[in-house]
């Protein structure tokens, strides 16, 4: 699973490596090192234009860069506590899923990283207690990490007016697959990160046959991955700052 990441990128730089032609004026993210489940994170998403019987079809898609929080809700849900166990969707089984295969076929988004955790179970040689050792995983050269991800509307049953931006809660979740390169060396799951050339395909609103979608994510971006062992600190999801990708010496 992918349980923490890193996101420290500005907006700007966000909205020209992802070809997002506006930025949000009215919300804003502080770069973090530790984001946690239920966090607000920014997304990359496309969506048509809303017409008086919902989205045109027909009409061109605007990708748009927002904040949503992790963890996803579906429509159906009666309560939004349930995100905090859908901040991953396997890609083996989310076309299948009640939760993900309406999203999957009609919202997809790309969510941005510098990089993810993954934790080690490690047997100390001395007392031979076992602990987890946290590990920062990321491209070598430094490029930032597109995950694959879905994003879904709930609405917010005590709120009447449709119209009040209170009465929807937009959030999202991360597709995992099987890991490769220096990841799976730490764990057997990672989040799936797109090539660039696959970006305008996923976010296409219009391409909705689960078969072509799944095509889409057939292997994870070659990132050349490096991992490194890193501070405990960031087990605690309150722990933040750049001193958390410091290397140490396990």
């Amino acid at each position: 699973m992918c349980g923490r990441y890193v996101s420290t990128r500005s907006p700007e730089d966000l909205a020209e490596h992802f070809h997002v032609a506006d930025l949000p004026v009215t919300e804003s993210l502080a770069p973090s090192w530790n984001v946690a489940p239920t966090d607000d994170v920014w997304a990359v998403l496309e969506r048509a234009p809303r017409g008086e019987d919902g989205e045109d079809d027909a009409a061109p898609a605007r990708r748009e860069l927002r904040p949503l929080r992790w963890g996803l809700v579906p429509s159906w849900a009666k309560d939004v506590k349930i995100g905090a166990r859908m901040i991953n969707a396997r890609v083996e089984t989310l076309h299948e899923k009640p939760a993900f295969r309406r999203a999957f076929t009609r919202r997809r988004c790309l969510l941005p990283a510098d990089g993810f955790y993954e934790w080690q179970q490690v047997k100390a040689e001395d007392t031979g207690r076992t602990r987890k050792q946290p590990y920062f995983i990321h491209p070598e050269d430094g490029r930032v990490m597109a995950f694959a991800g879905l994003y879904e509307y709930w609405r917010d049953p005590q709120v009447r007016q449709d119209d009040d931006p209170a009465a929807w809660l937009l959030t999202c979740t991360v597709i995992t697959t099987d890991a490769t390169d220096e990841a799976g060396r730490v764990h057997p799951r990672m989040p799936l990160a797109l090539t660039e050339d696959r970006y305008d395909a996923w976010l296409d609103p219009a391409r909705r046959d689960p078969d072509e979608l799944r095509a889409l994510l057939g292997r994870p971006a070659d990132g050349r991955l490096e991992a490194r062992p890193v501070s405990p600190a960031v087990n605690n999801a309150r722990t933040d700052g750049p001193h958390l990708l410091d290397p140490i010496t396990p």
